[in-house]
């Protein structure tokens, strides 16, 4: 496996480089994978992707230093384009993220679907600074650009039948290389109980660093829920559905002791095959030692209610 192993840019969420500069960065350029997407951006996506407004700036995050774009962009779990951390952002230069609709089903009063750009047009787009926290014991530091999940949920107005929250990644084979491998039980399928949904916490994701998001990212759309590991962060979504009873994920259907449907970012809960009490955030050299994994990846102050009562040893 190739892991490419950059040093962080030392920069708080104020200092974000800005698009014109990063782009321009001989590093950047190095990338010709990196550069194809960049330079496809304008031919592939709608007007009104092409340039983010000026973004709102939300406190999540603001004492963080973010992990360069090189980073973000060129380690990545996204097994639609391969199983190597390396493998999406060479698979998925290619992938055209348009057309996209996204179908909105099950217990709620407003289904339908809808062409991505109506989708996202109702809300407000911001940056907020997260943790990336995966189960494989590597973390980032990314600047998304979003909305709340909770403010795209209440517009379809579910009913008190709705419990849960499903996610469907695209499924297309000629699209999706790593989907024509039986790695996974295919299409890609994540979920949240409602409560957890309709935290303050959850992003839709839309891109990152000031920009569309990448191919490699999720492309076009993403959940990002940051307490959780990584794999709970579903990517290029195609369908939310409203549930009464549990989704059955991807993940925790292929491997339920492994990864549960909860998967909150817990030091205590090791994963069968290493521990979970130490994480290494990318960029960082290998001498340096690692950090300790905080409990719900940092977020309990906006979470921890969400599981009073529940025993989290058990509801992994």
């Amino acid at each position: 496996m190739a892991i490419l192993i950059k040093k962080p840019a030392d920069i708080k969420a104020s200092e974000i480089t800005p698009r014109s500069v990063y782009l321009d960065r001989r590093r950047f350029m190095k990338q010709a994978f990196a550069s194809s997407l960049l330079l496809a951006a304008d031919a592939i996506l709608p007007a009104w992707a092409k340039r983010w407004p000026a973004l709102a700036k939300s406190a999540y995050g603001a004492d963080e230093t973010v992990n360069s774009y090189e980073d973000i962009t060129t380690y990545n779990n996204f097994y639609e384009f391969g199983t190597d951390k390396s493998d999406p952002a060479k698979n998925a230069v290619d992938f055209k993220p348009k057309p996209w609709s996204i179908a909105v089903e099950g217990e709620c009063a407003r289904p339908g679907t809808f062409d991505l750009e109506d989708f996202i047009k109702p809300y407000a787009l911001q940056e907020r600074i997260y943790r990336l926290r995966c189960v494989e014991g590597w973390s980032m530091v990314i600047p998304w650009v979003g909305f709340p999940l909770a403010d795209m949920l209440k517009t379809f107005e579910p009913t008190s039948n709705a419990k849960y929250v499903e996610f469907t990644t695209l499924y297309d084979k000629s699209r999706m290389p790593g989907q024509n491998r039986h790695v996974l039980d295919w299409p890609y399928v994540e979920g949240l109980r409602i409560d957890e949904a309709m935290n303050e916490l959850p992003i839709m994701a839309v891109g990152l660093y000031g920009d569309v998001l990448p191919n490699q990212n999720g492309a076009p759309i993403r959940l990002v829920v940051p307490w959780k590991y990584g794999f709970k962060s579903i990517k290029s979504i195609v369908k939310i559905r409203f549930t009464e009873m549990q989704p059955k994920t991807t993940w925790n259907e292929t491997a339920p002791n492994e990864y549960g449907f909860y998967s909150n970012v817990n030091p205590n809960v090791d994963h069968p095959r290493w521990s979970q009490k130490k994480e290494r955030r990318i960029g960082e050299p290998f001498w340096k030692p690692k950090i300790d994994t905080q409990m719900f990846n940092g977020y309990g102050e906006q979470v921890a209610q969400l599981y009073q009562g529940m025993d989290l040893v058990k509801n992994f």
